[in-house]
This record gives structure tokens, sequence and C-alpha cells, in this order.
């Protein structure tokens, strides 16, 4: 696999995704550019990222989801020292 293009390569695909105005533009954009597999996988990290947020531990998360302890630590470890992005998205959907 190629190296990961710099972000300034990328910003088409978020300003992309940005224009997007609801929910089901949002999923028919992600079902054309991801393979179900690909979408199942950031589905279920995203959901494994709500639900630590909400304080469930590993044993819960993995029997709700069915998400490995791999991705289940890997998220965590997101969630603690990454760049911020889940805390964002899960703080807004709060505000909701």
């Amino acid at each position: 696999m190629a190296k990961r293009p710099g972000r300034s390569e990328t910003d088409d695909l978020y300003k992309a995704i940005l224009t997007l105005e609801t929910v089901e533009e949002c999923r028919a954009f992600f079902d054309d550019l991801c393979t179900i597999a690909e979408l199942s996988a950031m589905e279920q990290r995203f959901e494994v990222a709500q639900l630590l947020s909400e304080g469930l531990i590993y044993n819960d998360i993995l029997s709700r989801t069915g998400a490995s302890s791999a991705t289940i630590s890997r998220v965590n470890r997101c969630l603690q020292y990454g760049t911020g992005g889940y805390r964002t998205a899960l703080d807004r959907l709060k505000t909701e």
C-alpha cells in the first residue's frame, strides 16, 4: 500500500464530506466510496468509541459489538491520546 499522502493532497475528500447536508447524502456518498467491509469497520469503531465514552468496560463492549479486544484497545488509545476527532464528534452528537 502506498504511503498516506500529506494533508494538502487529501483535503478535497474532507471538503467533499463537509458539503453533505443530510444523513441520506452522507450514507450514499460513503456507500459509493467504501466497501461494505470498510463501512462496517468504521461503524463498529465509532460504536466502540461511543460505548467507551459512556464508561462501558471491554467485555461489555465486546459482547455488544463483536469488536475484537485489539479494536477496542485501539479506539480507547485514540480517545485517550489521539487527535481529538472522536471526542469532537461525540461531543457534538450529544448537543444535537
